[in-house]
């Protein structure tokens, strides 16, 4: 879309907001899918949960629609993954055009990957950090205590109801750990590669090696795409990454240069449980 029109939206918005205060409703707005999973497990049917990035969108270029303005002046809290790209392009002007919605932190407390590679909307206060952080299901227990203490703030006559929730969601995140554990226990594959580095944190806590085709957020050389070739075989790597809103080509070359297989993933997917063990299950030829 573009970014005139959004900006001359956006003016109007802002103007009006500090003028009057809109009418809030018990909707949450969250950045991306699996956001959205976790706040509604724990938050049930007590708010609606409303994703500002689309799927199939990438959440590092993504422009918020006028329409997605309107609705998140209506929300009584926006929930940030934090470092993202559309966040650190839009967070700042989210909060002037809307201040009487709260805004969280999901990400607060988890220890950050500094990113080797500088990819467009990552960098913040001169570091690279990078912003995967619901990919690990060791990470996502912060994230969901993270959620659901901002539940509470916003519905503490409801804490008990969060409470209990939570203490589900977090066994459900347990057992995803330890169906990953045994997927990769069995495997003796102990690196991949990916064509964007969005697994930074999962092979951090799992103990993998993970290497990404592209390079500073951009497409590949040939001499990049020849050295991670050599990495594949050098370190008897045989699964490569691709996600679904990146173009396959690249991935597609590496993969048949290697022998390794070409496995699609979602990171984004709104089924986190499911991506997860997915990706574990590839790891371990299974």
């Amino acid at each position: 879309m573009n970014k005139r029109i959004i900006f001359g939206f956006w003016m109007m918005l802002c103007l009006f907001s500090c003028t009057e205060k809109p009418q809030q409703e018990k909707i949450i707005t969250v950045t991306i899918e699996p956001q959205r999973y976790f706040t509604e497990e724990l938050a049930d049917t007590l708010f609606q949960v409303i994703t500002m990035v689309p799927p199939g969108s990438s959440p590092e270029t993504y422009d918020p629609t006028p329409q997605q303005m309107v609705q998140l002046s209506k929300s009584k809290a926006y929930f940030c993954i934090g470092h993202i790209g559309y966040e650190n392009a839009w967070l700042d002007r989210l909060k002037q055009n809307n201040p009487h919605t709260r805004f969280f932190d999901n990400s607060e407390g988890i220890q950050y990957i500094l990113s080797g590679h500088h990819h467009e909307g990552h960098t913040h206060s001169g570091q690279n950090i990078d912003p995967h952080t619901w990919i690990s299901p060791k990470e996502a227990f912060i994230l969901a205590e993270n959620i659901c203490r901002a539940l509470t703030e916003l519905d503490p006559a409801h804490a008990e109801i969060f409470r209990l929730n939570g203490e589900k969601l977090k066994e459900k995140i347990r057992q995803t750990d330890q169906e990953v554990e045994a997927y990769l226990n069995r495997s003796t594959q102990k690196a991949f590669i990916i064509y964007h580095p969005a697994l930074s944190y999962f092979a951090r806590d799992y103990g993998l090696k993970q290497y990404a085709i592209e390079a500073d957020g951009k497409e590949p050389s040939p001499e990049q795409i020849r050295k991670i070739i050599e990495t594949a075989k050098t370190e008897n790597i045989r699964t490569v990454f691709i996600q679904q809103e990146f173009d396959r080509k690249n991935a597609e070359i590496v993969a048949k240069e290697t022998g390794c297989k070409l496995v699609v993933i979602n990171p984004l997917s709104y089924h986190w449980e499911e991506e997860i063990i997915q990706i574990a299950k590839a790891l371990a030829d299974e």
